[in-house]
Parts: structure tokens; C-alpha cells; sequence
């Protein structure tokens, strides 16, 4: 299982989930299996966002699906502020 790890500042929360839920479709195709939505206790504009992935293939093509045609675009990303920072990972070895 691999992980995708997303996070940034947002202007505003409800305007970004309404993007994020746009998007659900591209997801599930992307082989999103679990997505989790955190936010800092003491941070309303900051977001963090976790999918998984059966592989680190896909997690990887999604990061680029979003990079380059989700993060690119403010039309696609209305409440995104800043520039998003993602990583993929895997569990560490016991």
C-alpha cells in the first residue's frame, strides 16, 4: 500500500472541499482506494490529505494527474493557496 501525501493553505475551506469533491471520479479512476481529509487544530486554512494506492506506480501517476492538471489551473483549484507539496510513501519495514 502506498500513500500520497498532499498538503497546503487553502482560502477557504468549504470552496476548497467543493473543488476536492469535483474530482472524486478522476480518483476512484486513479485507483484511489482510501482518501483522508486532516486539517491542523489550530489552522482552518491548512489542509492535509492522504491516498492510498495498491502501488507506488499509481500514487506517482496521480501526483502528476494533479500536478499538471489540477494544481495548474485555478479554475480546478479555486481555494488552493500557495503551492502544494506532496510526496508518495510506502509503510516502513518493521
Amino acid at each position: 500500500m502506498s500513500t500520497l501525501r498532499i498538503e497546503h493553505a487553502i482560502s477557504d475551506f468549504h470552496t476548497w472541499h467543493e473543488a476536492f469533491g469535483r474530482f472524486a471520479a478522476q480518483r476512484k479512476e486513479g485507483g484511489v482506494l482510501v482518501e483522508r481529509i486532516t486539517q491542523p487544530v489550530d489552522d482552518p486554512h491548512y489542509v492535509f490529505i492522504d491516498l492510498e494506492f495498491a502501488t507506488v506506480a499509481a500514487a506517482q501517476r496521480f501526483q502528476q494527474f494533479l500536478e499538471t492538471q489540477v494544481w495548474s489551473n485555478p479554475a480546478n483549484s479555486p481555494a488552493l493557496a500557495g503551492t502544494p507539496r506532496s510526496r508518495v510513501t510506502e509503510m516502513a519495514p518493521a
